[in-house]
């Protein structure tokens, strides 16, 4: 539910149990706003506070021990002397990373971790990637039709149904960036903004190493911020930033590495075809959404990346779209 909503924070829930009755949940609703565990012990009904301490605290993720934009969540717990937490999984950033577990047990409450560590991981898989290998989560998504093409040379395809296109103005929603390249911007003209569903316009990024974009196009406007990563210009222009990359260094990953230092927890590339391969080849991306209009069949046209795994975690049947879900198998939080 925090999805898009709290980034660069991590999603989190807590649900307090009193013998085997929930008697307080919440969870981190909005970045700046309080945590989990605040909101959750809130939540006691008045005349149920007495009971706050007999409790057992339930929470998907180690509690904060540092003051950011709230204060730490341990101390809040150690104030109402619950006398055992339940910890999903240990939070694994430079700051945390077992204190607040540490915390709770030296102040003589019980601690169990690791109860559905799978789980909790794989919901903060974008928190964990950015702290752990100090870049964002990369989805990798495109469109292709049924003979494995996203498009035609000189005008825009449509390929995804009405209703998997909302499918992915949500996914829009929960990332705070968007990235595609120079040829999908002159090609298509996109927005690149949530408008299907509601939600928060991620942060546009293009790759435009000489700035051959045309300040009229949709990318320009003020519907949201948007980052340029090119080999002539640096600075910012209300809601425009111009990053200048190094010629003789990889672009994709100095961009990354910029997004990381502007705590971009995650971005979605959208395309087009040269960027996601790009990305692919490089072995740099941690999930790939593929979807697959099963009736559409242009015989010739752009070729869709190519993609080597084979066996989707997940797959969603959306009328005649097919979604591919992919994971990169290379790279396992769980052994951190």
């Amino acid at each position: 539910m925090g999805a898009g909503r709290v980034a660069p924070n991590p999603m989190v829930g807590a649900v307090l149990v009193w013998q085997d009755t929930i008697i307080g949940e919440g969870y981190h609703q909005a970045l700046g706003q309080a945590h989990a565990e605040v909101n959750c012990i809130n939540s006691v009904p008045a005349n149920q506070k007495q009971l706050i301490s007999e409790s057992t605290l339930y929470v998907s993720l180690e509690p904060c021990t540092h003051f950011g934009k709230t204060p730490p969540c341990s101390d809040f717990i150690i104030h109402h002397k619950i006398a055992k937490i339940v910890i999903a999984c240990k939070d694994l950033s430079e700051k945390i990373n077992g204190k607040g577990i540490h915390k709770l047990q030296e102040a003589g409450l019980e601690v169990i971790t690791g109860v559905l560590e799978k789980e909790a991981i794989n919901l903060n898989r974008r928190f964990f990637i950015f702290h752990l290998m100090q870049r964002p989560y990369i989805i990798l998504k495109w469109a292709q039709t049924v003979d494995g093409f996203i498009g035609t040379k000189g005008s825009r395809l449509k390929i995804s149904n009405q209703f998997t296109d909302r499918l992915v103005h949500k996914w829009r929603s929960e990332e705070p960036a968007i990235m595609v390249g120079t040829g999908t911007v002159l090609n298509d003209n996109p927005s690149l903004t949530v408008r299907l569903v509601e939600g928060k316009n991620p942060v546009r990024i293009i790759i435009d190493k000489e700035l051959k974009i045309p300040a009229s196009l949709n990318v320009f406007n003020e519907e949201a911020s948007t980052i340029i990563f090119n080999e002539l210009k640096e600075g910012v222009y209300k809601n425009l930033m111009y990053y200048k990359i190094e010629k003789d260094t990889d672009v994709l990953f100095q961009a990354m590495k910029l997004l990381y230092k502007n705590g971009i927890l995650s971005v979605l590339i959208e395309g087009g075809a040269q960027l996601l391969q790009s990305f692919i080849d490089l072995g740099l991306w941690d999930e790939a959404r593929i979807i697959i209009n099963n009736s559409l069949q242009i015989n010739e046209g752009v070729a869709a990346p190519v993609f080597h795994s084979e066996n989707p975690y997940k797959r969603e049947e959306i009328l005649n779209d097919s979604i591919l879900y992919f994971l990169n198998g290379e790279h396992k939080i769980e052994e951190y």
